[in-house]
């Protein structure tokens, strides 16, 4: 049995989820809450949100316990991108790409 989240149009780049993403990944639920707690990363928080949400999720649909429960699967998948432009010297204009990412988690009875 196992229990999924999802996060979708995450406004971080998956290359800087995926560094928070591979800490986490096959670790105890309250290892890795704790993991996130003292991480020094933007996106720790949405991932701590992401796992408690998953947890509720095992907890309130699949009736799990939550002390034996470990992180399966982190997917970071890149979304969208936004572009705009900017306005530069002489009437140019510079392209800024604002990446977007798709995040799943998937919690998995031990």
């Amino acid at each position: 049995m196992s229990a999924t989240a999802r996060i979708s149009y995450l406004r971080v780049t998956p290359r800087k989820a995926r560094l928070v993403a591979d800490l986490i990944r096959g670790k105890k639920v309250q290892a890795a809450l704790d993991l996130l707690s003292f991480t020094n990363r933007y996106v720790a928080n949405d991932f701590k949100k992401l796992l408690r949400s998953a947890l509720a999720n095992a907890e309130q649909k699949g009736g799990m316990d939550p002390d034996n429960l470990i992180v399966k699967t982190v997917m970071v998948d890149q979304g969208p991108t936004i572009k705009r432009w900017q306005a530069r010297a002489r009437g140019s204009a510079y392209k800024v790409e604002k990446k977007t990412s798709h995040v799943t988690l998937i919690l998995e009875e031990k």
